[in-house]
């Protein structure tokens, strides 16, 4: 059993990773630390968690833990990431990891000299829905892939919310704009060459709160849009020449509906639903992630990925600031 550290008391982490680590078959939740000491013990007592520290410093210095799970602001990724992995402790740190695609060089840099597993947590990479998306596409069942369309929203205009506040790396992109990217990554193996993009701020946030993205993958567009103060809605589609597939509730099922992928042929004449009634992306991720720190056999998001996945925001960035394509 793979024994974990809970790195602050945050939302994702009370409500969706700490479930899903007690319910793995290969990880257990031992710690929970917060700069409060009377919360950590509250949230460890809720889960019947033995330990509880009032620093983030002593629970990494404790040998009740094997790895940490850092749900803390983006803003302070880098930084807790590269203290854990010093500490000689197993990393899985919340998306996005880092802001800037360089910053990922020290994180490499962590896991190489301590020799622990350091990932990014991307749990629609985990998600069954996903795996069959990928089966799909590289089947040929879908011809040849020529377009992916994406969206992502949802309404939030809390001054106090992290995602509001610049300094702590809120931002649409940050939060959502990695999820189509993740995804239509992962599903066909493939990076993109260059990117257009607007993108929108708040007046009073200062936030990136919208973004309408086209990226050229060289075989394929991915074009996508992501709000954060739109109506809720998700939804990904892979246009082939001998048909489509359509991602129902892709990313937050519970959220937005039951998952399902469909998959449609060219004329119509022939469909197939493939439902994931209880996917447990989460569990799946735990597990996964689990099974490689302990020397197994398991696909996980690794660092290279990630330093991808963000040269590709950053690239967003950058587009937006100017006409025409700018190259990831």
């Amino acid at each position: 059993m793979l024994r974990f550290g809970i790195l602050s008391t945050a939302k994702i982490g009370r409500e969706l990773v700490i479930p899903a680590i007690q319910d793995a078959e290969n990880a257990v939740v031992t710690a929970i630390a917060s700069r409060d000491g009377t919360r950590a013990r509250q949230l460890a007592d809720r889960f019947s968690v033995p330990h509880a520290f009032g620093s983030y410093e002593e629970m990494l210095a404790s040998d009740v833990i094997d790895a940490v799970y850092i749900p803390l602001p983006t803003a302070q990724h880098v930084e807790w990431s590269i203290k854990a992995a010093d500490a000689g402790k197993h990393v899985l740190c919340e998306k996005p990891i880092s802001l800037k695609a360089e910053e990922i060089d020290s994180l490499i840099a962590a896991r190489d000299r301590n020799k622990v597993l350091v990932s990014e947590a991307y749990m629609v990479t985990y998600a069954p829905v996903w795996r069959k998306v990928r089966e799909v596409l590289a089947s040929g069942a879908i011809g040849t892939l020529k377009h992916v369309q994406g969206a992502f929203t949802y309404f939030n205009r809390d001054p106090g919310n992290m995602r509001n506040i610049p300094e702590l790396g809120g931002g649409a992109l940050p939060d959502i704009g990695v999820y189509p990217t993740i995804s239509t990554r992962f599903s066909t193996g493939k990076e993109p060459k260059r990117v257009q993009a607007v993108v929108e701020r708040d007046p009073v946030f200062g936030t990136d709160i919208y973004a309408s993205v086209k990226a050229d993958f060289g075989d394929f567009e991915l074009s996508f849009y992501i709000a954060t103060q739109l109506a809720n809605r998700q939804v990904m589609v892979f246009h082939g020449t001998e048909g489509f597939i359509e991602v129902k509730s892709p990313f937050n099922a519970d959220r937005y509906g039951a998952e399902e992928v469909e998959v449609t042929s060219q004329n119509h004449n022939h469909s197939q639903v493939f439902r994931f009634p209880d996917s447990r992306q989460y569990r799946c991720q735990i597990e996964a992630f689990a099974t490689a720190a302990e020397g197994g056999d398991a696909e996980i998001v690794s660092l290279e990925s990630s330093k991808n996945s963000q040269h590709f925001i950053d690239a967003i960035y950058r587009a937006a600031e100017k006409d025409g394509w700018e190259a990831v």
